[in-house]
């Protein structure tokens, strides 16, 4: 028996529309993530991109569990001296709310060329618009 492995030219793509609102962050980053890499298919090949389009509305109603909004940290650090930047995800969400979910779904993909171009298919919107009718996205239920 053969080893099947897909070929870029034979994927055919899909567009999903998944709604955050009062959705808990992971479980949407989880979604996401696998349709993002095309784990949903029967043709997956881990070296080809062979996911869908996600297009995620309702980003700034999007729920976390416990008591992460007030304790957990996002850290960046530009490599100065006191370059260090801390943000709770409340303060995120005020500044720019996409950021929550394309953070947690960036965590959830390969880290190399084929993880960007991944996740150059993940549309992340506040509020419950976007721009994407022409595709005509199929909404995913959770």
């Amino acid at each position: 028996m053969k080893t099947f492995s897909a070929k870029a030219v034979d994927v055919e793509r899909k567009w999903h529309v998944i709604d955050a609102a009062d959705q808990i962050l992971g479980k949407v980053a989880v979604e996401a993530a696998r349709l993002l890499r095309g784990k949903h298919k029967p043709i997956f090949t881990p070296h080809v991109d062979t996911g869908d389009h996600v297009v995620i509305v309702n980003a700034e109603k999007v729920r976390l569990s416990g008591n992460k909004e007030t304790e957990k940290i996002y850290t960046s650090y530009s490599g100065y001296v006191g370059g260090q930047k801390v943000e709770t995800p409340s303060k995120v969400r005020a500044r720019r709310p996409e950021l929550l979910i394309e953070r947690a779904v960036r965590g959830m993909i390969p880290h190399n060329r084929l993880g960007r171009a991944q996740l150059r298919k993940l549309k992340v919107y506040a509020g419950p618009d976007h721009e994407h009718e022409a595709q005509q996205p199929q909404p995913y239920s959770l």
